[in-house]
């Protein structure tokens, strides 16, 4: 054997009860389990980690990450191999680099440069989502990448491709090769397909054009992974049209960060969950991810609304530099309620600068808009609309509008799994992207006891790897996946905070991906074992 780790209090996945156990490891699986007391013989090997009572897990899974870029970029990555997390699935909210025309790519670098920043440092040489995965596989060097990662086309990228940025009904012609392009990347390895529908150009789909691509990921096996029309008024809305729409397309659902946010829905979990379950009972195959924190994070001119962002980023600015449309901008924000800030007025005291591209503005970072805009003496749409214009549409933001006990109620639900949804881009980026997993086993299970350890463990493991149709990850199982993850459930803690959300987590002293430390002792390894994580063929 290469390894055996002795002494272990094995959490497994499944939920059910830990156990002490010897796990030996080999050629990058787990080759036994060897429970105290069963009367096996314990394993020998070249190496032997005594764990000491510490808790042995499957790796963790981020079901929602805005990785796509920074998994080539910083072969370290410990932001996340820190937490535990293994696998990261990433193509999220519907936009992402493949697959790509010239054209499309130049508009979704300068579009998502908030969330990614603008790529230049990179030679992005792939179009196809097959060429974007080889060149995870590759990595630094041909060597590989920090974590594992699974892809979903994006299809507010692919609407991009196919028929651009008009806010109108695609022609059949156009929707034949959209789901040409959806086919294509699944056929080349994507698990599903994603969807930002209150990010330009992909809301400009209706449900008949939607349902038609879920037909498609259902022919593959895969899932539909959608940010959905509202998560203010107008959520529940929201949510009953992603269920109907996948329900008559035979496709399973997977919710993004499935919060109910905003005045409005204060209080309103339970009657989400009463819509889940109904649709559960009923046969429909749904589950959804969630992020242990209040505020949300997004970009600033995501919250526009979306007839301002109708042919691109080049059109948003052009719309903003005129006083007349600007106006009519803020109206729609700041009065009518802008779908892109999910219907509800927008209350720019909740719109925290996380972070720009301009490092001449960098001073605007950490404050929210009204704070910014009292400062200069001006109205905060005024602020909101230079800023913009001068960083070219790239600040990022907190938005401090979530709920605490719908947050826990969600977590609390059967179908729900772990996601960061972290963009790790900026300056003050949220601390829900080194922090997450630990915050889930720390703050919630061992201080405030709102999940059991094992079944929070299952949440952000085997749960998620059933959606992803992996049939060697998520348990620790003999013949499994070598991608695991030891922590001390006394002291496990997420470091990041608003105020430094780059902080490390505490307690995670090991991390193994395919057999190999990535983190070890508490300190990242030069090892680059994770590669891309491609759909597996139905039987």
């Amino acid at each position: 054997m290469d390894l055996v780790i002795k002494d272990a209090r094995v959490i497994d996945g499944t939920g059910g009860a830990s156990y002490r156990a010897d796990v030996a490891l080999d050629g990058g699986r787990i080759a036994a389990v060897v429970r105290e007391g069963g009367g096996r013989p314990r394993p020998t090997a070249r190496r032997t980690l005594d764990a000491g009572g510490l808790a042995l897990s499957p790796g963790f899974i981020d079901m929602h990450a805005h990785s796509d870029l920074a998994l080539l970029r910083d072969p370290g990555h410990a932001a996340k191999a820190a937490q535990g997390v293994t696998l990261e699935v990433i193509g999220q909210d519907g936009l992402s680099y493949a697959p790509v025309d010239d054209r499309t790519l130049a508009e979704v670098r300068r579009q998502i440069t908030g969330w990614n920043g603008d790529g230049s440092d990179l030679d992005i040489d792939w179009r196809t989502v097959g060429e974007y995965l080889d060149r995870l596989d590759r990595g630094h060097g041909g060597e590989g990448i920090a974590v594992n990662a699974a892809y979903l086309v994006p299809q507010g990228t692919v609407r991009m491709l196919a028929v651009g940025w008009e806010d109108r009904a695609a022609t059949p012609a156009e929707r034949e090769r959209m789901r040409q392009l959806v086919a294509e990347g699944l056929e080349q390895g994507a698990v599903g397909l994603s969807s930002g529908l209150t990010y330009t150009p992909g809301m400009y789909a209706s449900d008949a054009e939607l349902t038609e691509l879920c037909r498609v990921v259902a022919g593959y096996d895969g899932y539909y992974c959608p940010h959905h029309r509202s998560y203010g008024a107008g959520a529940l809305r929201a949510y009953e049209e992603m269920v109907a729409l996948t329900r008559e397309a035979g496709c399973a659902l997977h919710l993004a960060h499935a919060t109910m946010n905003f005045g409005v829905n204060k209080g309103r979990a339970p009657e989400l969950l009463t819509l889940l379950d109904g649709a559960l009972a009923a046969g429909a195959d749904i589950s959804l991810d969630t992020y242990p924190y209040l505020p949300g994070c997004t970009t600033l001119a995501a919250m526009l609304p979306s007839w301002a962002g109708e042919g691109g980023p080049d059109s948003i600015l052009e719309r903003l530099r005129d006083d007349a449309t600007a106006e009519r901008i803020r109206h729609t924000m700041e009065v009518e309620g802008a779908d892109g800030c999910h219907g509800v007025p927008i209350e720019w005291d909740t719109i925290e600068i996380s972070g720009v591209s301009d490092p001449a503005l960098s001073h605007f970072v950490g404050r929210t808009v009204a704070q910014a805009a009292a400062e200069r003496g001006e109205p905060p749409f005024a602020t909101a609309r230079r800023l913009l214009l001068e960083d070219r549409l790239g600040p990022t933001i907190l938005q401090h509008v979530g709920h605490e006990e719908n947050v826990r109620a969600i977590m609390r639900h059967p179908v729900h799994t772990g996601g960061s949804d972290g963009i790790l881009h900026g300056a003050k980026p949220h601390p829900r992207a080194y922090g997450t997993f630990p915050q889930y086993l720390g703050r919630y299970v061992r201080d405030e006891g709102v999940l059991p350890l094992e079944e929070c463990v299952a949440h952000l493991t085997s749960r998620p790897a059933a959606r992803l149709r992996l049939p060697d990850r998520g348990l620790v199982r003999e013949g499994y996946r070598a991608d695991l993850v030891l922590f001390d459930p006394e002291t496990v803690a997420a470091g990041s905070t608003f105020e430094a959300p780059r902080t490390l987590p505490t307690g995670i002293p090991h991390v193994l991906i395919d057999g190999r430390f990535v983190i070890e002792d508490g300190r990242r390894t030069d090892v680059l074992a994770g590669r891309s994580v491609r759909r597996t063929p139905m039987a």
